[in-house]
């Protein structure tokens, strides 16, 4: 076993000096680090073998998450290594082979204005009560984001906070605020489960990781409605296209409920992706939707796909429009054209932006 840890933490110390986003450990293959969006192999590894992957993902599960993935075959988990590095990981089997891959979760949490992004978003973090989402594609900074306004409220005032991960990613250090982390499949049975016990627990303020179903959805919607500052994240491209996935979820006898609770708790929805720079690294493009009077209508009116309109010309009350914002980055040089396209969700838009 010795020698597979020796290995993992040679991987993990690269990751760390590469400055790299992402792990990829296979059977068959060089172990593969991502930079800057690009994948790198190592060159200087030989292909893993079976038992040497399998060897590095259970030196890094508990006994009970081994169990799970003989069973399942796949698991989510979270890995500090000895030095307190953090790695959000994934193993799974394709075609009979183990592999796994490592995202790379950084000790320090960056600031708003460190991680390029508009300072509004401080004003959702020091908001008292509401649902904020953070969504976009995976892989695309949203847990970033999140931290960085949950560390915010930490350092400004005393609030209950308790987050409700899939894995835990960055641990938090408690200032002004106590914070209690829980952990779906070790703390929690569920991301639902978790919620609902939340209103024992004189929480004021609750990060859900992510929504994955129906249940979630009305329990943070609810826990919005009775007083809680709520934050969380969904897979989805743009802010109509959120507003449209959570409504759906629900059964059609339900849908006039949820869209009144959500045009009354929706505080706003903040779309964003990394797009490689021209100068090197990644750089954050974004939308925001900020809810107000026209916004909590269209959404009570089943007018949703409105909503792309009310953001374009919405920039006075502090919304932010995705194409303004890449076609901004075009004529800085800090992005190309090709990848401003390529990020838009309506390039014909854009072409005439830019």
């Amino acid at each position: 076993m010795d020698g597979y840890k020796n290995k993992l933490d040679e991987l993990v110390k690269l990751v760390v000096q590469q400055g790299a986003s992402d792990l990829h450990i296979a059977e068959g293959r060089k172990p593969i680090v991502r930079v800057s969006g690009d994948l790198n192999p190592v060159l200087r590894y030989e292909p893993f073998d079976k038992k040497e992957v399998k060897e590095i993902l259970y030196s890094m599960l508990p006994d009970s998450f081994k169990e799970r993935f003989e069973k399942e075959q796949q698991i989510d988990f979270s890995y500090a290594h000895i030095d307190g590095t953090r790695f959000r990981g994934n193993g799974f089997v394709q075609q009979g082979k183990i592999g796994i891959v490592m995202r790379f979760i950084p000790k320090n949490i960056r600031t708003l204005k460190e991680l390029n992004l508009p300072s509004i978003l401080e004003t959702f973090a020091r908001k008292k009560q509401g649902f904020f989402l953070v969504v976009g594609p995976v892989g695309q900074g949203k847990s970033t984001t999140l931290a960085s306004m949950i560390e915010l409220i930490n350092q400004e005032r005393p609030e209950h906070i308790i987050t409700i991960e899939d894995p835990v990613e960055y641990i938090y250090q408690p200032k002004k605020s106590i914070i209690d982390q829980r952990e779906v499949g070790i703390d929690a049975a569920s991301f639902h489960s978790a919620l609902v016990s939340t209103f024992r627990q004189d929480v004021d303020v609750i990060l859900v990781g992510e929504m994955r179903d129906r249940d979630t959805m009305s329990a943070a919607v609810t826990a919005a409605e009775t007083g809680h500052l709520v934050f969380s994240t969904l897979h989805t491209n743009n802010a109509s296209q959120t507003i449209d996935r959570i409504i759906d979820s629900f059964p059609a006898d339900q849908q006039a409920q949820i869209r009144i609770q959500l045009s009354s708790s929706l505080l706003g929805i903040f779309s964003q992706r990394l797009v490689p720079r021209i100068s090197g690294g990644l750089i954050p493009v974004y939308e925001l939707l900020i809810n107000n009077n026209a916004v909590s209508n269209l959404i009570r009116e089943k007018r949703t796909h409105e909503i792309d309109t009310i953001i374009e010309t919405g920039s006075e009350s502090g919304m932010i429009d995705m194409n303004r914002n890449l076609a901004d980055l075009v004529r800085r040089g800090e992005i190309t054209a090709e990848n401003a396209f390529i990020n838009s969700t309506r390039p014909k838009v854009l072409e005439k932006m830019i």
